[in-house]
């Protein structure tokens, strides 16, 4: 899944240098930087969300394995044949389950920015199209919308990779299947 979301967030990167590309008149193509722009900020959208539900279901998954474990109450869904000793389990769930919402935390931030900067400037671009607003507050936005994505992508793409890890870890001690998550 991670590998999946890298593979959108670069797409979602490529459209949007396209479309800054247009708007500079770098590129020339039958479409306007508007045309584009459109359906580039609306898969942003849909990225920013595949990305964001991904880290936050990886955090409560291992949330969930954690409670198990501890509370030793439902064994039964990690285990065949609970151990006796769950000292090591606990120990090595609580790390992942901080290490997935040190990923959480670090990049969603900047999903939310992103998007933020992203609305702002996709109406503003709309008000400069119009005449009431000028073309540098657009551009700043857009200016500002294009760094947080920079940060965010490169955030996202070594947590995606840290997460990725941490799944296969957790998956490999409770000996879960690699069709579940």
């Amino acid at each position: 899944m991670a590998y999946l979301l890298r593979t959108l967030i670069v797409l979602m990167i490529l459209s949007i240098i396209l479309t800054a590309l247009l708007a500079l008149k770098i590129v020339h193509l039958p479409f306007s930087h508007i045309q584009i722009a459109i359906p580039a900020f609306i898969y942003t959208i849909f990225a920013q969300a595949f990305v964001m539900f991904y880290f936050i279901g990886v955090s409560r998954l291992t949330n969930n394995v954690y409670s198990i474990v501890n509370s030793g109450t439902n064994l039964n869904e990690l285990f065949d044949i609970p151990p006796e000793d769950l000292t090591p389990y606990i120990e090595k769930t609580k790390k992942f389950v901080e290490d997935a919402d040190r990923c959480k935390r670090q990049t969603i931030p900047w999903t939310i920015l992103m998007l933020i900067l992203g609305m702002i400037a996709f109406l503003l671009g709309g008000a400069h199209d119009t005449g009431l607003v000028q073309k540098t507050t657009h551009s700043g936005v857009v200016l500002g919308f294009i760094t947080a994505m920079t940060i965010g992508f490169f955030r996202q793409w070594y947590y995606l990779g840290k997460s990725h890890t941490l799944l296969r870890k957790l998956k490999n001690l409770y000996g879960i299947a690699d069709g579940q998550m």
